[in-house]
């Protein structure tokens, strides 16, 4: 977990930049090659796997856009700068996700009624394969990006290219079924089994987006982290209302800080910008805020939220 938080933005923003190109192509050659084998052959089951990929390229792109407005400096109207533009990318990805379960469901249940041979098997068999393989590197590479960076665009691209390799798995048996033993049925059987897989993915990448617009905390061992770098000097006793959120490839943290009450304003300052530094070592793209308190002579204060419980991870 700590990794995800270990690069700057600079360094994250580069990954996801790559990672959101490599998207990007192999949607386009997906989709192309779907459509071209689903015109041949009439399988639902390609045909699902074509919308799926159609939608993926439109969610690709958003994602592709998303990335690099993310990491925009902040400017007069977006002080916190443009994190959240990754969250609301993969909300329209969980939406368009949705849709195409919808279209490949209905698709399906037509085709479970009226059952149609699936022509020229070997072509769609092919295009299945090629489009597993395909799938099966690209979600090997935006594995390896959200190892060492966090992106809820690029984790929503994934949950999709997951989905996408599941459902072509799917597919394909289907397909080869159909094809090879004439069980015309299993067809648009697969066509229902790649919706529900798509609904499933849909429902994943709207909590995670929900999660990051909602200011959800960041997770306990973050948290905990952050207490134990801040406590490291003596000097600085404990760590209150300590408040995380993310926003893209950015981290924002603030909290007060108990001090012992004899330092000076100035050794106060040098204790609080110290540690501060040492956040910032483990955590490169947060912006941070630190209110200093004198150990058991503040006053009660923190505005709206100053009678809220702890949250997790701190004392």
């Amino acid at each position: 977990m700590a990794a995800a938080y270990s690069l700057s933005v600079d360094e994250s923003a580069a990954l996801t930049r790559r990672v959101t190109w490599l998207s990007v192509a192999t949607a386009l050659i997906l989709t192309a090659l779907k459509a071209a084998v689903w015109i041949a052959s009439g399988s639902v089951s390609i045909l699902a796997s074509l919308a799926d990929s159609g939608l993926d390229l439109i969610a690709a792109l958003g994602s592709f856009a998303a990335v690099r407005y993310a990491v925009a400096p902040p400017d007069a109207e977006h002080r916190f700068g443009h994190g959240k533009a990754e969250a609301f990318a993969s909300l329209v990805q969980a939406g368009l996700v949705f849709a195409s379960a919808a279209l490949v469901g209905q698709e399906a249940i037509v085709r479970l009624l009226h059952p149609q041979p699936v022509m020229r098997g070997g072509w769609a068999i092919g295009a299945m394969v090629v489009s597993t393989g395909l799938t099966g590197l690209l979600v090997a590479a935006q594995t390896r990006v959200l190892r060492q960076a966090r992106s809820v665009a690029v984790s929503g691209d994934r949950a999709h290219y997951v989905a996408d390799l599941g459902s072509n798995v799917v597919a394909l048996i289907a397909i080869a079924a159909s094809a090879l033993l004439g069980l015309g049925g299993v067809d648009a059987l697969g066509g229902l089994a790649v919706a529900a897989v798509l609904l499933w993915g849909a429902i994943s990448v709207f909590r995670q987006a929900s999660d990051e617009l909602m200011d959800h905390e960041l997770p306990d061992e973050a948290r905990q982290r952050i207490v134990a770098l801040m406590t490291q000097d003596p000097r600085l006793t404990d760590v209150h209302q300590l408040r995380t959120r993310a926003a893209g490839p950015t981290v924002h943290i603030q909290m007060h800080a108990d001090l012992d009450p004899e330092l000076s304003l100035e050794h106060a300052h040098e204790v609080v910008v110290a540690a501060e530094k040492r956040v910032l070592e483990a955590f490169p793209s947060a912006d941070i805020i630190i209110h200093a308190d004198p150990r058991g002579r503040a006053e009660p204060h923190g505005g709206a939220f100053a009678e809220m419980e702890p949250a997790p991870g701190v004392e």
